[in-house]
């Protein structure tokens, strides 16, 4: 298997370096950090879509007016999973399945455009899309975005223990190098995807933290505008504070066998490009 990292999505909102850390204008540069693994038996499978084709086309049927502002979402074509999969050589109708971090806005855009995929989320998630509370809810679940799909599985949390966390193993369909490892608090069904490879684990933590100096520090530290942020859009602040530190405590206790990044984060992208792996 070989894993490609794919930006699937810009938003540049106001803040500049207090939100991601080294801009130098008035606003930041976040990316919607997905994956794109080739297998051998299982076609193409996607770890989150961030932006799909029809946000591009209809944002304002397809996304939330306050989050279209807060986020300053700059919708192209060119950052589409879909039309990344395309420049790789492939077609939408390759890719088979697709694992998601969560439902929010920013994640689950590019469902609709893989209508052959089989897309794979944790139940507690689904159960708190299709019933949103208040407007937080509201406005980061956008159900036309998954209206259309056809064919899910859903999940448990808990299973089998997998570095001191639990882990969904045995993923339908999928290779067992692939599994989702539970990370509640930014949302009820959150969940990170983890992947073994030849030089050890990959482990897409979604939005489990939202800076690179969250993990990997003794001293671990986020910016203002990112903190902020991670307080706006959490649902059980204690539970998220508490994957965190254990997140952080993976990436020291295991820094040779665990590679960890999050969705948003542009330095860990880059990082994670310029390091593309092959699977085992």
């Amino acid at each position: 298997m070989h894993v490609h990292h794919l930006n699937c999505g810009c938003m540049c909102p106001l803040g500049g370096a207090l939100i991601d850390g080294f801009s130098q204008g008035p606003t930041a540069s976040l990316v919607c950090h997905c994956l794109l693994i080739e297998t051998e038996r299982h076609g193409l499978v996607l770890v989150d879509t961030g932006f799909g084709s029809r946000d591009v086309t209809a944002p304002r049927q397809r996304l939330s007016l306050f989050f279209r502002i807060v986020d300053n979402i700059r919708l192209e074509p060119r950052y589409t999973a879909l039309e990344q999969v395309r420049r790789l050589g492939f077609s939408a109708g390759d890719v088979r399945h697709i694992l998601l971090t969560h439902l929010d806005f920013d994640h689950a855009g590019g469902l609709e455009d893989f209508p052959a995929a089989r897309v794979h989320v944790l139940q507690r998630e689904m159960d708190a899309a299709r019933a949103p509370r208040g407007f937080l809810d509201h406005n980061r679940y956008r159900a036309r975005q998954w209206d259309g799909v056809r064919d899910w599985k859903f999940y448990a949390p808990g299973g089998e223990p997998w570095f001191g966390f639990q882990a969904v193993r045995e993923l339908a369909g999928l290779p067992p190098e692939i599994l989702f490892v539970p990370l509640s608090g930014h949302t009820l069904g959150h969940a990170g995807v983890a992947l073994q490879t030849q030089g050890g684990w990959l482990l897409h933590a979604g939005d489990a933290y939202f800076y690179r100096e969250e993990v990997g520090q003794l001293e671990p530290r986020c910016t203002p505008g990112l903190s902020l942020y991670q307080r706006m859009m959490e649902v059980d602040r204690t539970a998220r504070l508490a994957n965190q530190h254990r997140l952080c405590s993976l990436s020291l206790e295991y820094r040779n066998e665990v590679s960890l990044f999050c969705s948003h984060d542009a330095k860990e992208l880059e990082r994670m490009q310029a390091g593309s792996v092959t699977a085992a």
